[in-house]
């Protein structure tokens, strides 16, 4: 109906804008009985011990066959190695001296429940207020030992498997042996892809082996090789203060080889300059060049000769021959001249 003194458009904008707002304020209300594990039913509160309660934090579900029954309330450290966490669970719930308490991971990402199992026959109900001991309390999967026993197979694996063969791995050492067929279908995967490799990894043995024996034939050199290292190792500790005063000698000497370096630099580009020209000169006459040095082995043993009687040259005449023009003979007079000495005869051998 219209509400009085409105029209009859205002009052349905009215109608909708309420009822907006308490379908919003159920909503709401849903979530945060959802977000904060809220229970209106009757409950009761008991605890439980743990050695290690890592991960584990207020609002954590409390599950019996994977069920959620209630949630945490508390976590205290009673001392070096205890934990109490104080938890409330539904009123009907059974929790008895078989009872016993369980951390396990929710996710990969960190998050924790407990779960609740009974092992064995069933005893005297617990009094509210009474904690599991630590006998009947198991702490969480310590993943890090676990993920070190299987980082060989990870490193063969892209990140999609890694996470995907992790999650299994997790659940199934948990005990939820429903996922064991799903991590066995991964390891098969993860083994076929190895077996296509297999020609790879034979080739990698193969030659590992041959390293190996080489390494083995030689284990005496290797050993003294060692030794030897370890000798060095040794004396260069041993000459630690040595070594290290002298690199500030050696610092001080770069600083000189620099300014050297900075004073003849102007020279130094000078005698590039004129080397090249020097370099263009030789190459120009290079046949020349050839032909001299194709010479020089005769005209150094000739020169050589002259030398044979000591640090000086000897020069004597053993032969001449003249040809000498006379005014008014038509025939030119030709004189000859030679040396019978010993040493011309021995120069005469020495030539042949």
């Amino acid at each position: 109906m219209p509400v009085r003194g409105l029209d009859k458009r205002t009052s349905g904008d009215l109608v909708r804008l309420i009822i907006f707002m308490v379908t919003t304020a159920l909503a709401t209300g849903v979530l945060i009985i959802t977000i904060g594990n809220l229970s209106f039913g009757a409950t009761k509160e008991y605890a439980a011990e743990f050695v290690d309660a890592t991960g584990v934090n207020k609002g954590d579900d409390i599950r019996i066959a994977g069920v959620k029954v209630g949630s945490v309330q508390e976590i205290e450290v009673l001392g070096a190695d205890r934990a109490r966490v104080t938890f409330k669970v539904d009123a009907d719930t059974v929790v008895d001296q078989a009872t016993h308490a369980t951390v396990k991971y929710r996710n990969l990402i960190g998050q924790r429940y407990i779960t609740l199992t009974q092992e064995g026959a069933g005893g005297k109900r617990l009094e509210e207020g009474e904690a599991l001991p630590v006998d009947r309390t198991k702490p969480a999967l310590d993943l890090t030992v676990l993920f070190n026993g299987f980082k060989p197979l990870f490193q063969a694996l892209s990140p999609d498997d890694i996470n995907k063969l992790s999650f299994e791995i997790v659940q199934v050492f948990q005990g939820e042996g429903g996922t064991v067929e799903g991590l066995l279908g991964s390891t098969a995967s993860i083994t076929q892809t190895l077996a296509d490799r297999d020609q790879v990894i034979g080739e990698l043995l193969d030659n590992l082996d041959f390293v190996l024996d080489h390494v083995a034939d030689r284990d005496k050199q290797l050993t003294q090789l060692i030794d030897s290292f370890r000798g060095l190792i040794g004396g260069l500790n041993d000459d630690r203060e040595a070594i290290l005063s002298s690199l500030d000698s050696i610092s001080e000497l770069s600083v000189q080889t620099a300014a050297l370096v900075t004073d003849i630099k102007d020279p130094f580009v000078k005698d590039i300059k004129e080397l090249r020209a020097v370099a263009g000169n030789l190459d120009r006459n290079r046949k020349e060049i050839d032909r001299s040095l194709q010479v020089l082995p005769i005209k150094l043993t000739k020169i050589g000769r002259t030398a044979t009687y000591g640090s000086w040259f000897n020069f004597y005449l053993c032969h001449f021959k003249a040809t000498i023009k006379v005014p008014g003979l038509a025939q030119p007079v030709k004189a000859t001249y030679a040396v019978t000495a010993k040493r011309c005869s021995l120069e005469k051998e020495v030539a042949q």
